[in-house]
């Protein structure tokens, strides 16, 4: 193993010693030991003059960060709903076969350990997996052997067949930002041309929601952020796309960064920030390079810095952070405590953070898609934006179409499209369901579909789940519950247990101990999520239970075993072994006197 306090103090003068930076110094840590061992939490505590208690709660927080081995090569299977039906679980066990390891342990030889995670943002082309932060897609049993060899042979990552890491962007339709021509720096000139004040008129104008699924009016955010006291205020770019069945976010970072990037400043503009943040969710992490690329080229190019295109007084820069696996931290209070090196928990609100955000400054948190969408207003004005789509939805969306389908990628539409409108356009037949806004969001049966995308009718984050009549809508909600679980923080009593009650009782009905009464107990769980969670994951939650309890009740009804309560613990079946040992087989034997045990 390296050196510990060379590594640590290597990364800690990186991030130039700052606490703040504890996050982005564990990973960098991580990085060159393989994972994080005592020895090295101790280091980094001294050398950041804080708490080891700390940094072991900061390194026991995120998914990607580990505290015990994990092999030198760590392989994650995406366990998303859409991946699952691709056939993700069957591949994972086929592999775990392949190299004499058990799932979630370390191989004996300390080379590898396979485990799952939740959705990668690749549903358009699973399934997918990562390896040491690597993405590979399009999994099959070819490309499970190729992997099982190569892990084998002790083969680098880095000398893999580069067409396993090939990641399509799936645009399948376009409109007014995705088939847009663009020219860095465009947007910036007009918004400046216009003046600060009259810029962000042109905002109010257009009446832009937050693209992220709470549908906020983003000029009142960003005018209460340059209204709030305080001249050091901030700009964050939310790219913890973690929802199950997004991926819209991918795409724009992987091929429209300029615009993303060109929002932030625009932002920036209009409210006087002078710190840009990006928080790059850790899935995506192979795009920091190139995303790093595109912000060293706009400072060159005069648009990031200081002096902006030869403006005195307009200083703006980004950097990028990598968060670590954690769905919670696309909550943009939670995200703020990330950035800060902290565990991402959510805050209390009030104050908002346009008025107390990343450490305690006034902080605009858009959306990727959101910024992008602010380079359209700039060019062709509020009132032209505001032209397009619904009369409280303006604009387009871009919608991750994914699950059973003919042509699953990204499409972008005005704002009132219908549901029907988008199965016809991405081969959709036989649909049972489509799971709009992710598992957060809202599972729309067949005939709802002549409802649209709007925030006053079906919103959504974008992500848009199909489901032909083959597949069970209680498996999809299981999946999803199961999700909640893995993603609560923990920090709140309500969440942490009312999503494990949860999954207990979907866990229970799976196998066949269900009851009619476990239905009204896990209307009680949901009654309790919604009123006493913390934040919006504990409220959220039952949201796919109680959609399919509704809507597709049989599902759940012909798991039901008794119309009274049905013990999920068989007695009678534990005392098997007993049977065996002793040459038991008569009646007497079985606790009601049969030879029948519930399998």
């Amino acid at each position: 193993m390296p050196d510990i306090a060379r590594v640590v103090s290597t990364a800690a003068t990186r991030y130039g010693h700052n606490a703040t930076q504890l996050l982005q110094i564990l990973i960098a840590v991580q990085d060159e030991l393989g994972y994080l061992p005592p020895p090295a939490l101790t280091a980094i505590a001294t050398t950041l003059n804080i708490p080891r208690s700390r940094v072991h709660g900061v390194a026991g927080f995120y998914s990607f960060l580990y505290t015990e081995p994990v092999g030198h090569y760590r392989i994650l299977f995406a366990d998303n709903i859409t991946d699952r039906m691709l056939g993700s679980t069957a591949l994972l066990d086929e592999l775990c076969r392949k190299l004499w390891v058990e799932r979630g342990k370390l191989s004996e030889d300390g080379l590898v350990s396979i485990d799952t995670t939740s959705c990668t943002g690749l549903c358009d082309q699973g399934p997918a997996l990562l390896v040491n932060g690597h993405v590979i897609t399009r999994l099959d049993h070819r490309r499970i052997n190729r992997i099982a060899e190569w892990v084998r042979r002790q083969v680098p990552v880095e000398e893999w067949s580069a067409e396993f890491f090939h990641i399509d962007d799936n645009i399948c339709r376009r409109d007014a930002l995705l088939g847009t021509p663009f020219k860095p720096g465009s947007a910036l000139i007009a918004a400046m041309r216009l003046g600060r004040d009259q810029w962000l008129l042109e905002m109010h104008q257009s009446k832009l929601r937050g693209r992220g699924g709470a549908g906020f009016t983003t000029a009142v955010k960003w005018t209460g952020c340059r209204d709030a006291p305080g001249q050091e205020k901030v700009i964050v770019c939310n790219a913890d796309e973690g929802e199950p069945g997004t991926f819209k976010d991918r795409v724009l970072l992987n091929s429209f960064a300029d615009q993303v990037f060109e929002g932030m400043t625009l932002a920036s503009w209009a409210t006087g920030a002078q710190e840009g943040l990006v928080y790059l969710r850790g899935e995506y992490r192979y795009l920091l390079p190139a995303l790093n690329a595109v912000l060293e080229r706009r400072r060159a190019a005069g648009l990031l810095g200081e002096a902006i295109l030869g403006t005195p007084g307009f200083d703006f820069d980004i950097q990028i952070h990598l968060g670590a696996g954690s769905y919670v931290c696309g909550e943009e209070t939670a995200l703020l405590e990330s950035l800060e090196g902290k565990r991402g928990t959510p805050r209390i609100r009030p104050p908002f953070p346009v008025v107390r955000g990343y450490l305690g400054r006034p902080t605009v948190v858009n959306n990727v898609e959101t910024l992008a969408k602010t380079c359209l207003i700039a060019l062709q004005g509020g009132a032209a934006f505001a032209a397009t789509g619904t009369r409280q939805s303006t604009g387009t969306k871009l919608l991750s179409v994914s699950g059973d389908c003919a042509a699953p990628g990204i499409y972008e539409y005005p704002f009132g499209v219908s549901i029907a409108k988008v199965l016809e356009d991405c081969g959709a037949s036989d649909t049972q369901a489509v799971q709009v806004g992710g598992a957060s969001g809202m599972m729309m049966a067949n005939y709802e579909f002549h409802r649209t995308i709007a925030c006053e009718d079906v919103p959504s984050a974008g992500a848009f789940m199909v489901f032909d009549s083959s597949r069970d809508p209680f498996e999809i909600a299981h999946n999803f519950v199961d999700f909640f679980v893995h993603e609560s923080c923990g920090f709140c009593t309500p969440c942490r247990l009312g999503t494990t009650l949860l999954k207990g009782y979907m866990d229970k009905i799976a196998r066949g101990y269900g009851a009619k009464m476990d239905l009204a107990d896990i209307d009680w769980v949901n009654r309790l999520l919604k009123n006493a969670s913390h934040c919006g994951l504990g409220t959220t939650a039952p949201n796919p239970v109680m959609d399919t309890l509704v809507k597709f009740r049989p599902a759940y009804e012909r798991r039901m075993q008794s119309l009274d309560f049905e013990p999920a613990f068989d007695l009678d079946a534990e005392l098997e072994t007993a049977r065996r040992l002793t040459g038991r087989d008569d009646p007497a034997a079985y606790l009601n006197g049969s030879q029948e045990v519930r399998p």
